[in-house]
């Protein structure tokens, strides 16, 4: 990068406005106590704005001041960033992108326009209104060629130009005007010129009739005129669902449930194989405290209990809780005293 210096003519008295010194006290608070230098490129961007778009050395060294920081330290962070101006600009500062997708699209008729209008590079319109400068890229290459001009109402793009557009600009400028942002060959964005030529419908019809696998009775509709705006459809009210049907609440088989132990104390019902604690324990709370209760359930009643009491599928089955329920309401012994005596 080529050495960049202060300018030679300075002016004699700059002092930062009210404004600009509370909006850099304001950065400075975001940085903990003792790094208020962190602050010192937001406050070199607000000086410069706050100076007309450049930086006099008088405001570096009232920026080294605030900051506590030695001139020179100020001086290095403004000469190495290309977005500080170390030198006056013109009420319009033009920013021509020189970069290659910029020049592969004509910026070169840009420079000669930009030459001829308002003096070399870096030079000031005799009227104080312009001056431009070539920069590398603005990121908008898809836009290119492209300027960014800044003045005190922003930094504003403007792309897709030429030279005959972009000195229309400039006369709009100079002359008091503010000509609108953006493209100037008719596009909104930086979409295709002339509309989008992917992810269209148009012409959608014709296109599928023509394929030789199309449905002869297809119904196609071809949105030719859906950029038109169209009437609003009305909405139907959706038609009301039908109540679903209740269902009937299971009726408890007599056989398994019982108010409470009607029948004497309850029934050790651990000692049915697979039946352990928490399984009695959810039993009884639906009940079921007899081993002759267990002993009459059939399949359904099966089914239900293993549903209340969290049961895994099959287990009452495959554990005969029936046949050992029947056998111990008899009398018989569990089979677990069966199986120690053998």
């Amino acid at each position: 990068m080529s050495a960049r210096r202060l300018a030679i003519r300075q002016p004699e008295q700059f002092a930062l406005s009210a404004s600009a010194k509370k909006e850099i006290s304001n950065w400075v608070k975001k940085y903990p106590k003792g790094r208020q230098r962190s602050a010192l490129i937001p406050a070199l961007w607000i000086a410069q704005k706050d100076a007309g778009g450049w930086l006099p050395e008088l405001a570096l060294r009232e920026l080294g001041d605030m900051l506590d920081m030695a001139y020179i330290r100020v001086y290095e962070v403004a000469t190495f960033y290309t977005m500080f101006n170390l030198e006056p600009v013109g009420v319009h500062f033009v920013q021509m992108c020189g970069t290659t997708p910029c020049w592969l699209r004509g910026s070169d008729e840009l420079k000669v326009m930009l030459e001829r209008k308002i003096g070399p590079q870096r030079s000031i319109s005799a009227d104080g209104k312009l001056s431009w400068l070539e920069v590398e890229c603005l990121g908008s290459c898809s836009n290119a060629p492209m300027v960014q001009i800044s003045n005190a109402d922003g930094d504003h793009y403007y792309e897709d130009l030429t030279a005959e557009t972009l000195e229309a600009v400039l006369d709009d400028l100079a002359a008091g005007k503010k000509p609108p942002q953006g493209p100037k060959n008719g596009r909104f964005s930086s979409e295709p010129i002339g509309g989008a030529m992917a992810l269209t419908t148009i012409g959608t019809a014709k296109r599928i009739k023509s394929l030789p696998n199309a449905a002869a009775k297809a119904k196609i509709v071809d949105h030719a005129n859906d950029s038109k705006p169209k009437p609003a459809a009305k909405k139907k009210a959706a038609p009301k669902k039908a109540a679903a049907p209740k269902k009937a609440a299971a009726k408890k088989p007599q056989v398994i449930y019982t108010d409470g132990p009607t029948d004497g104390a309850p029934d050790d019902l651990k000692l049915i194989k697979g039946i352990g604690p928490k399984f009695e324990g959810d039993l009884n709370s639906k009940g079921i405290y007899y081993f002759r209760q267990i002993g009459a359930w059939k399949a359904a009643d099966i089914k239900m209990v293993e549903e209340l009491i969290d049961s895994i599928p099959g287990r009452i089955k495959r554990d005969e809780w029936v046949k050992q329920g029947k056998a111990l309401a008899k009398g018989g012994k569990p089979r677990a005293m069966k199986k120690a005596k053998s």
